[in-house]
């Protein structure tokens, strides 16, 4: 499988080490955000056209790539994290995959991803019942992303601060360009809406890099009934790396959509619509005895 990346930051960097590593993927290019014409143009005698390209880029320029891409039948994987257009991004780019063969997987990163397949499971097992999603504490690689794209913001860092049953407060931290006022940046940063609808502080520090780190986590709890027997819990927690997991598991959605695609299974699909058993290398026998 020829896979290639678009964008070369923290998620992208880790995406090239989980290819290198897979044993049925060979890397077939790594480009910068102006460089998708040498990807949907005729392929150079070192780089041949890819089978799917990792959109590594910050969430809100996927709605931007993906089309391109699948426009010229190449499948596509990307990390898109604002749940809330998850449906319409979906909606977006399902015709256009079906009509050029190709496979779209759209918020494949570990959340949304991940996490969505734990939660679909969890619900499978327990029908009747309330889940809450407790991220942190760690960096949000989203937030800190829409931080750092606040005009004034010179370098930022947000973080996740989990206050249970699904609530989260997030604390940012930001360097400002010269001849901004802090308040300014602050307010507008308040107003995006990764933040509005959280409970959000904004500190103003020397140095961002010498907060920095990578390291997040995840508790999912659902409790409920169980064939009519009550006080029913089930629980997942992680502690990971935010983008190594994630370039992690867009590399294994890629293969999935190879395989999709394959079959004839064309469009956008959301992870929960995947068979975890797409996810994994190796042949039909290994993957089974390895397994069940």
């Amino acid at each position: 499988m020829k896979v290639a990346i678009i964008g070369y930051g923290n998620i992208g960097r880790a995406a090239e080490q989980a290819i290198l590593a897979a044993p049925d993927m060979e890397l077939a290019g790594i480009y910068h955000h102006d460089e998708i014409g040498t990807i949907t143009r005729n392929p150079s005698p070192v780089t041949p056209n890819p089978d799917v390209v990792l959109i590594c880029t910050p969430t809100r320029e996927v709605p931007h790539f993906a089309p391109l891409l699948l426009s010229h039948g190449i499948c596509t994987v990307d990390s898109f994290d604002i749940h809330g257009d998850i449906y319409a991004l979906r909606s977006q780019l399902t015709p256009l995959a079906r009509n050029n063969k190709a496979v779209s997987i759209i918020s494949a990163g570990w959340d949304p991803g991940s996490d969505s397949m734990v939660r679909a499971l969890m619900t499978a097992l327990m029908p009747d019942g309330t889940t809450y999603t407790n991220f942190g504490p760690g960096r949000s690689m989203g937030h800190t992303v829409a931080a750092k794209a606040i005009p004034g913001v010179k370098d930022a860092l947000s973080m996740t601060l989990p206050a249970g049953k699904g609530v989260h407060n997030r604390h940012v931290y930001i360097e400002l360009e010269n001849g901004y006022r802090f308040e300014d940046v602050r307010d507008a940063l308040l107003r995006d809406d990764y933040f509005a609808h959280d409970k959000t502080e904004v500190e103003l520090v020397e140095s961002v890099a010498a907060l920095n780190t990578t390291a997040h986590g995840v508790l999912i709890e659902r409790d409920g009934t169980v064939c009519a027997h009550d006080g029913q819990h089930l629980d997942f927690g992680m502690r990971i790396d935010n983008p190594s997991l994630t370039g992690q598991f867009m590399v294994s959605c890629a293969r999935a959509a190879l395989r999709m695609k394959k079959a004839g299974r064309y469009g956008a699909y959301t992870t929960i619509e995947l068979a975890p058993f797409d996810l994994l290398p190796g042949s039909e026998e290994q993957r089974i005895r390895s397994l069940v």
